[in-house]
């Protein structure tokens, strides 16, 4: 009753998906960033009367969207480089 969890017969294998993009240390930016509490901790300068160390922090939540999106386009496009540039030359002609 064991499982056989080779491929089928006409398929080239496990498909290898890296995680390993450079573009993921972008998400460090919105991660780090508030932990570094002593770069905005502050009332000065105040926007529409909102201390510093407030609008900051609300200004980090679409930095962090951003930083998201961008991440997951850029991974993204790198990735279908890859696969692309890994296929072989017969299957690029057809």
């Amino acid at each position: 009753m064991s499982a056989d969890l080779s491929p089928p017969a006409g398929s080239a294998g496990p498909v290898r998906r890296s995680d390993r993009s450079p573009w993921n240390y972008l998400l460090l930016i919105p991660i780090v960033l508030p932990l570094l509490t002593f770069l905005y901790n502050s009332e000065t300068p105040r926007l529409f009367g909102i201390p510093f160390f407030y609008w900051f922090q609300m200004l980090l939540a679409p930095l962090a969207v951003m930083a998201s999106v961008s991440v997951f386009y850029l991974s993204r496009r790198s990735n279908q480089a890859i696969s692309r540039s890994a296929r072989p030359n017969s299957a690029r002609e057809g």
